[in-house]
């Protein structure tokens, strides 16, 4: 399974590098990480990725971190178009944070359910007003597109996907390597905005 990370100045590195941990505890997995033109990419934080451009054709699975730098790529009509391309030759789609926004600005939500990051949910509604947000989900699952609240809510998703694609036995594998707490109940949202 080959996983595209989309990557852009000022991502939020765990919302990436949670779900990329517990789908690299899948076998056969190969992780991408691309942005725009190619290159490094930095957050605010100092960590810097080196990049691949975008690919052109399918895809398996495209990851969308969220972070500050969606503000200004939420107005990039270029950007979204580019982004449309991949992710429909994708079979799934994964968003963490605000990285719904960036989805959603392609136009391949509109009218579907999706969530994203609570503390931006103000901005994130009113910069993509035909999709259909959950305030109260840690996860949404619509078709091939799953969208997560937070940051840290992006692992549980990423263990969610993990169960429905390839079993439950394995999402929990998955969460025991990592030490981790999987809130496996995508409707168990303790940020919801109600």
């Amino acid at each position: 399974m080959n996983i595209y990370v989309v990557l852009f100045p000022d991502f939020t590195a765990l919302d990436f590098v949670g779900p990329v941990e517990a789908l690299s505890r899948l076998d056969g997995v190969k992780v991408h990480y691309v942005s725009l033109n190619g290159g490094a990419v930095a957050n605010a934080g100092g960590l810097s990725i080196m990049t691949e451009p975008f690919p052109d054709g399918e895809t398996d699975v495209v990851l969308i971190p969220g972070g500050w730098g969606t503000r200004p790529l939420a107005k990039d009509a270029a950007f979204a178009e580019r982004l449309k391309a991949l992710v429909n030759g994708a079979t799934w789609c994964l968003t963490v944070c605000t990285g719904s926004v960036l989805l959603a600005r392609t136009g391949l939500i509109d009218g579907q359910k999706a969530t994203s990051n609570k503390r931006s949910f103000d901005w994130v509604t009113s910069t993509a007003p035909s999709v259909d947000w959950k305030g109260e989900a840690r996860w949404v699952v619509s078709g091939k597109y799953y969208t997560s609240s937070g940051v840290s809510a992006g692992i549980d998703m990423a263990l969610g996907f993990i169960a429905d694609q390839f079993g439950r036995d394995k999402a929990l594998f998955a969460a025991r390597g990592m030490e981790y707490v999987w809130n496996d109940d995508k409707e168990t949202d303790p940020f919801a905005v109600k």
